[in-house]
């Protein structure tokens, strides 16, 4: 997994490359978290993104709470198919703003 960040006006990208699973979720929350030290809007493109798992998954709903408390935004992008299908499954797609 490679996570590339791109600081916009207002908000942080985070272009996420790679299966999300046990392996490396803590890195993705804590790039996540990080990037709520900084800006209230946080943006999680998912477009290379092929696999999520559940330790993942948990990460996401962590930098949700994170951005609630903060009066912020979580939007994650670009996800397909697969990972649209484990958002819906999972009841995620109606916790977080998916586009």
């Amino acid at each position: 997994m490679n996570i590339s960040e791109i600081k916009n006006e207002g908000s942080i990208r985070l272009d996420v490359e790679g299966r999300l699973d046990n392996s490396n979720s803590t890195e993705f929350q804590e790039k996540l978290l990080k990037a709520y030290m900084v800006t209230n809007t946080v943006i999680v493109n998912m477009e290379e993104v092929p696999q999520i798992s559940s330790a993942a998954l948990r990460a996401l709903m962590l930098g949700k709470k994170t951005a609630e408390a903060k009066g912020g935004t979580l939007l994650v992008i670009n996800a397909g198919t697969s990972i649209r299908e484990v958002f819906r499954v999972t009841g995620f797609d109606k916790l977080i703003d998916i586009r």
